[in-house]
């Protein structure tokens, strides 16, 4: 099978990873890829939003099969442009990815399949913005309606913060325009969950649950990034969670999508929150998550390319139940000076060929934002690296992930050092 994965970020340098462990695999291309990724997959250097363009590039390498990671293409409809070109695609429709590129229309879908989630206002006006903080209180969850990069949601207590956020996204869609503009919810307490779940529209199949670390700083301090880390299993969690989720939330919400024409085919996302009245659901994405895809990919142990063709196809249901390690998985992301603000790119970095040599088969260097200049790698974003390791248990892992960490040199580079502490800290 010759496979290519749109995508240069972390996330498809784990999907790239699992690919070319799998013997079924022949060929693995990327597109754009990065210095990692280029170790392990011949790159190719593709606009990722221009469905011609990727359609073209997998007619050329004779595709069977094309992975669409991020979710701007998906968003913009590319997707559906390889599709109609001949080709399976692992990935939901441009239709159906608005479950992503609007928080307003997966509200909208929720109600409509009874899924638990929290209450909300969609707000075009400031006006209807200043009543719907006014009805939930503090704390204040304000969240962009279209993408952001994983940075579009404020929870603060400051309600001019909120306010302020509100007006940033007002001033990006147009404020009075038919766009959603600003989703305003209530709070929902409790620890947040992702869990993944790869469908063909009508068969849901649920991966392992992960935590990820989304403020910039030790704690839960500093502002919301892309994810600073993840770890999975989650020892905590209640056995029969994912049943519940798969149950309550995932298998409606592919039912609904499948009721209004729109069926959704490929990774759907749900970021979850255990509160105290049950699980709810915080918002959906239409992708493999990042930094989550990293630990759950390095703990799945059943062929991923029969999987990702599976849902491509429309043959979910055939495909035996999946298999998984039982050992536990932690990453931890290493990211540039100034992130999440205002990274510096192009640094050096050094030290990936110690971890190879000495942390390997345990740890490894996963790229996130880098790039080969000359004979050397450079940062090309603000999370440079995702460091990852699998373990005994989430103790052990947490070890090798920090120690392999620690051979990381990139000036002025930043890390959370807490990633999965507490949980292994409650498992021992």
């Amino acid at each position: 099978m010759k496979v290519l994965v749109i995508g240069g970020a972390g996330r498809e340098h784990a999907l790239c990873r699992s690919l070319s462990l799998d013997p079924a695999v022949t060929a693995l291309h990327c597109a754009p890829g990065n210095a990692g990724i280029a170790d392990i997959a011949r790159t190719h250097p593709v606009d990722t939003s221009d469905g011609a363009a990727v359609a073209a590039l997998a007619a050329e390498i004779g595709a069977d099969l094309v992975v669409v990671g991020p979710e701007a293409p998906l968003v913009a409809g590319v997707a559906d442009v390889v599709r109609a070109a001949g080709f399976p695609v692992f990935g939901p429709s441009k239709d159906a990815a608005r479950l992503e590129g609007s928080k307003a229309f997966a509200k909208d879908v929720m109600a409509a399949a009874g899924v638990p989630t929290a209450r909300s206002y969609v707000c075009t006006t400031s006006g209807e913005v200043d009543a719907a903080l006014g009805a939930f209180g503090a704390p204040y969850v304000v969240k962009d309606d279209g993408l952001a990069a994983g940075k579009g949601v404020v929870v603060t207590s400051d309600l001019e913060a909120a306010r302020a956020h509100a007006a940033g996204c007002l001033a990006g869609s147009g404020e009075g325009t038919a766009r959603g503009g600003v989703v305003v919810e209530e709070y929902l307490d409790g620890p947040e969950v992702s869990l993944f779940a790869v469908t063909d529209g009508v068969t849901v199949v649920p991966l392992q649950p992960a935590q990820d670390f989304k403020r910039a700083l030790d704690g839960g301090e500093g502002p919301n990034t892309g994810g600073m880390g993840a770890y999975s299993p989650l020892p905590w969690a209640d056995p029969k969670l994912v049943d519940e989720v798969v149950e309550s939330v995932l298998q409606p919400t592919v039912d609904e999508l499948r009721r209004r024409g729109t069926p959704f085919s490929g990774l759907l996302y749900a970021g979850l929150a255990i509160t105290s009245r049950g699980v709810r659901v915080i918002e959906f994405n239409a992708r493999f998550g990042d930094p989550e895809t990293q630990v759950v990919l390095a703990r799945l142990l059943t062929p991923s390319a029969a999987l990702l063709m599976a849902a491509a196809t429309g043959t979910l249901a055939d495909l035996e139940p999946l298999r998984w390690s039982d050992e536990a998985a932690v990453t931890v992301i290493v990211a540039a000076r100034g992130y999440p603000g205002a990274p510096r790119t192009g640094d050096v970095v050094g030290g990936l060929d110690a971890v190879a040599e000495s942390d390997a088969p345990h740890a490894y260097v996963l790229h996130s934002g880098t790039r080969r200049e000359g004979d050397a790698v450079v940062s090309a974003g603000g999370r440079v690296l995702s460091v990852t390791a699998v373990g005994r248990d989430l103790a052990e892992a947490r070890e090798r992930a920090y120690r392999a960490v620690g051979r990381v040199d990139l000036a002025g580079a930043r890390h959370r050092t807490d990633i999965a502490a507490e949980a292994a800290a409650e498992a021992r």
